[in-house]
C-alpha cells in the first residue's frame, strides 16, 4: 500500500486525537510537487482520494442545498474531478500562481484549501474564508497565491499571468496555471491573455476544461475549429488536447509542459476533454443533454475509471473501501463542524472597501522652478522609477516612442525595456496583468492612451481590481493614468473624462489634478496608496500654464481637496480644465469666489465644500462632462443633504450636453462649458435673481 495513504496513520494516532481534517492537511502537504513526479503506482491512490472526496462533498452540497443550509449558485464538479486533481497536483502551493474555476473543488483541495473552509464557504457562515462576502464558488486565497474566481471567467486569466510575470521579474522561478471553460475561451480576454503571455514569455499554463456545454450552449455554437488547443498555433505556442477523464494523462501532460516551460519560459495551452455530469448548477436539470449523449459520457465517468486504475495498481477492494470510508468520515466530520458556526455579522465580517493607508517613509524632496503638466507627469514617473525598484510602466507606445503625448519621453532609455514595457492593444488583459503583478511584488503603472479606451477594461478594472481588497483582504496597489478631456479637437472617442463612470465602482480611488504641483503629487500619492488609483490627466492642461513643483517628500497629507482661491460670496467646485476657466474669472476681482478642486474624486470628501457653503450660502459646480456623466450631481446632492439649511438659493451645475464631444473646432467650442456660461451663472447666483 502507498505511503501516501492515511488510513494506517489514523489507526496509529487515534490516542492523539488528531482529526481527519488534520490528517488530510498532512496528506496534501506531503504530495510530491514539480519537479518531482509520481509513478503511476503512487499517483492513483493519491488522486483517487482527492477525486472521491470531491465527489462526496458535491453530494453533501446537494443535500445541504435541499435542506436550506447551502444557498446560491451551487456549481457541482461531477465529471471534472480527474482534470481538476490531475492538473493541480504538480504545482507548488504558496509559490506557483493558481487560478481555478467553479468546478475545480479537487484542485482547491490539492492546493491547500481545507474541506472545512470550503464547506463553510458554501454555507456562507461566520467561518467562511470570504467572511460570507462572496458566492459559494467565488473563493481563493490570494495571500498564498490561489487567486479568487469571478464570474467573468475570461477575466481570470490575465491576473494569473500578471502574477507570474510580477514574481519572475523579482527573480522567483515560478509557474502558473489558469483555468477557463470552453465557453470562457470565446471571450476577448482569453485571446488577449494568451497573446500577451506569448509576447512577454510568461510561463503560464492555460487550461481549457471542455465539458461540451457552456451552461446550456453546446460547443458547436462556441467555436468552429477541431480542437481548442489548435488556437495555440496562432500565438506561437504549443497546445495539446488530452482526455480530461483520465487523471494520469492529465497529470503527465501538465508535468511535461512544466518541464518545457522551465526550459523556454513560454506559456502552453492544454485542452482537457472532460464532462459535466450534472446541470450547470444544482437547480439545472440539464434537459438539453440527450439520453444518448449522457450514456456515452457515463462510459468515461472519471471516478469509476480511477477506481479501476487503482485496482490495476494492486489495490484490493478492501483497501479501496478503506480509502472511501476515510473520505466519507471526513465529509461527515466536516459537515458537523461547519454546522456549528453561526451566521456572519455585518459589523464583524463585512470589512472595508478600501485598504487602510499604510505609513510611507518620508521620500526624497523634489523641486522644479517651472513646469507644465506634461513635464510634471514625466518628472513624477521618473521620480517613482528612481525611488521604487518594484515600479514598472506598462502601456501602448510608452517605450521608445515615449507615449502618445510624450509623457514617458526618455524613461525607456533611462530604465530599460524591463521597466518600461510596450504592450499590445489589449487594455483589459493589461489591467489584469497589473492586478496580478501587484500580488507578487511588482507595482505597475499603466497608461491608457486615452481615458476613452479604458472602457475596454470596465470589468477588469471596475469589478475585478476595484473589489479585490473587499474580496481578498489583500491590497491591489496599481496606478492607472488616463489622459482625458476635450478642447484639442480629437472628437468623440478621444475626448471623454469618464470620472463619473469610474466613481461608481467602489474600491477605486480617483485623483484629478489641475496644476503641475497637483499633478506631481497625484501621481506619487496614487502610486504609494495601497488601493488601485486612477489619475485623470486633462490633455488640454498638459501644455497649460507653468507653475513650480515643491514636493517635501511627505505623501501622508496629499489626498485632500485643494482650495485655489479663497472668497466669501460663492463656493465654486470645479473639475479638470474647468478649474482654470473659473480661476481666470476669479483673477479679475469682480467676484469673491471660494474656488475648490476636489482633487480626490472618489472617495469624495465634501466636508470642506460644506464648510465653504456655510460661509457663502451659494454653490456652483462646473464640470466638462455631461450633466449625467460627471460627478457634479453627486457633489450637489451631498452638499444639499449636509448643508441645506445654509443654502440661500438652489445650487447650479454647469456641464456639457449629454452627448459625445463633437470633432470640428466650431462644434466642440460650443459643446464645452466656457467663460460666458460660467459668468452668467455666477451673476445669477450672486445677483438679485438669487434672492
Amino acid at each position: 500500500m502507498s505511503t501516501l495513504q492515511i488510513g494506517s496513520v489514523i489507526k496509529e494516532t487515534e490516542t492523539l486525537s488528531i482529526s481527519s481534517q488534520q490528517l488530510f492537511g498532512d496528506f496534501v502537504s506531503s504530495l510530491p510537487r514539480f519537479p518531482e513526479k509520481m509513478s503511476r503506482e503512487q499517483f492513483y491512490p493519491t488522486v483517487y482520494r482527492v477525486m472521491y472526496l470531491s465527489r462526496q462533498m458535491d453530494e453533501k452540497f446537494k443535500e445541504l442545498f435541499r435542506k436550506g443550509y447551502v444557498k446560491g449558485t451551487v456549481i457541482l464538479c461531477a465529471g471534472t474531478e480527474a482534470t481538476s486533481a490531475g492538473m493541480s497536483i504538480p504545482f507548488r502551493p504558496g509559490k506557483d500562481i493558481i487560478s481555478m474555476l467553479h468546478r475545480d473543488l479537487g484542485g482547491h483541495l490539492v492546493q491547500g484549501a481545507t474541506p472545512l473552509s470550503l464547506m463553510c464557504q458554501y454555507m456562507a457562515n461566520a467561518n467562511s474564508p470570504t467572511h460570507g462576502r462572496e458566492g459559494n464558488v467565488h473563493h481563493g486565497n490570494a495571500a498564498v497565491r490561489r487567486l479568487p474566481m469571478i464570474s467573468h471567467l475570461g477575466d481570470m486569466l490575465a491576473p494569473a499571468m500578471g502574477a507570474v510575470w510580477g514574481a519572475r521579474r523579482n527573480g522567483e522561478k515560478v509557474f502558473g496555471i489558469s483555468v477557463v471553460g470552453d465557453g470562457g475561451s470565446s471571450t476577448g480576454d482569453f485571446h488577449e491573455a494568451l497573446n500577451i503571455a506569448s509576447v512577454r514569455k510568461i510561463p503560464l499554463l492555460f487550461v481549457v476544461e471542455n465539458n461540451h456545454y457552456a451552461y446550456s450552449t453546446p460547443t458547436r455554437y462556441q467555436y468552429h475549429c477541431d480542437r481548442l488547443s489548435d488556437r495555440a498555433t496562432g500565438y506561437g505556442i504549443d497546445g495539446l488536447t488530452v482526455d480530461g477523464t483520465d487523471a494520469w494523462e492529465v497529470y503527465n501532460a501538465v508535468c511535461d509542459m512544466l518541464l518545457a516551460m522551465a526550459d523556454d519560459s513560454m506559456p502552453r495551452l492544454l485542452e482537457c476533454m472532460t464532462l459535466r455530469l450534472e446541470g450547470h448548477a444544482v437547480y439545472d436539470k440539464a434537459e438539453y443533454v440527450s439520453a444518448a449523449e449522457r450514456e456515452v459520457w457515463m462510459r468515461r465517468e472519471p471516478i469509476a475509471r480511477a477506481r479501476n486504475e487503482l485496482k490495476a495498481c494492486g489495490y484490493s477492494e478492501e483497501q479501496i473501501v478503506t480509502i472511501e470510508t476515510e473520505m466519507n468520515d471526513l465529509v461527515a466530520e466536516t459537515t458537523r463542524e461547519a454546522l456549528t458556526f453561526g451566521r456572519p455579522s455585518y459589523t464583524a465580517h463585512i470589512g472595508p472597501t478600501y485598504a487602510p493607508a499604510v505609513p510611507v517613509k518620508l521620500l526624497p524632496p523634489f523641486r522644479l522652478v517651472k513646469s507644465r503638466n506634461i513635464n510634471a507627469v514625466n518628472a513624477a514617473l521618473d521620480y517613482i522609477l528612481e525611488n521604487f525598484p518594484s515600479a514598472a510602466i506598462v502601456g501602448q507606445d510608452v517605450g521608445v516612442y515615449g507615449s502618445a503625448f510624450k509623457t514617458c519621453k526618455g524613461l525607456y532609455e533611462k530604465y530599460g525595456a524591463e521597466r518600461v514595457l510596450d504592450m499590445p492593444i489589449a487594455e483589459s488583459a493589461t489591467v489584469g496583468l497589473c492586478l496580478g503583478a501587484s500580488q507578487t511584488g511588482t507595482l505597475p503603472i499603466m497608461e491608457f492612451q486615452f481615458a476613452d479606451f479604458a472602457t475596454e477594461a470596465v470589468t477588469q478594472l471596475g469589478l475585478n481590481t476595484g473589489t479585490w481588497y473587499f474580496r481578498t483582504d489583500k491590497p491591489a496597489q496599481v496606478l492607472f493614468r488616463m489622459p482625458c478631456g476635450g478642447g484639442i479637437t480629437l472628437g468623440a472617442f478621444h475626448s471623454g473624462e469618464f470620472e463619473g463612470l469610474w466613481s461608481r465602482f467602489p474600491g477605486l480611488k480617483l485623483l484629478y489634478p489641475v496644476t503641475p504641483q497637483e499633478t506631481f503629487e497625484a501621481l506619487v500619492a496614487g502610486f504609494t496608496d495601497p488601493n488601485p488609483c486612477i489619475v485623470f490627466e486633462h490633455k488640454l492642461l498638459y501644455s497649460g500654464r507653468q507653475g513650480p513643483i515643491d514636493f517635501n517628500g511627505d505623501v501622508s497629507r496629499l489626498l485632500q481637496p485643494r482650495r485655489h482661491v479663497e472668497g466669501n460670496d460663492l463656493t465654486v467646485v470645479a473639475l479638470g480644465a474647468m478649474v482654470e476657466q473659473v480661476l481666470g474669472i476669479a483673477a479679475r476681482g469682480e467676484y469673491s469666489l471660494d474656488v475648490w478642486n476636489p482633487f480626490v474624486v472618489a472617495p469624495l470628501n465634501v466636508d470642506p465644500f460644506v464648510e465653504s457653503v456655510r460661509k457663502t450660502g451659494r454653490l456652483l459646480v462646473v464640470q466638462e462632462s455631461g450633466a449625467t456623466a460627471g460627478i457634479g450631481d453627486q457633489i450637489i446632492s451631498r452638499i444639499c443633504r449636509e448643508a441645506h439649511d445654509a443654502l440661500r438659493c438652489a445650487p447650479r451645475l454647469i456641464a456639457a450636453p449629454d452627448a459625445p464631444v463633437p470633432f470640428a473646432k466650431e462644434l466642440e467650442s460650443k459643446h464645452l462649458p466656457d467663460e460666458t456660461r460660467i459668468l452668467n451663472d455666477i451673476a445669477i447666483l450672486i445677483g438679485d435673481k438669487c434672492e
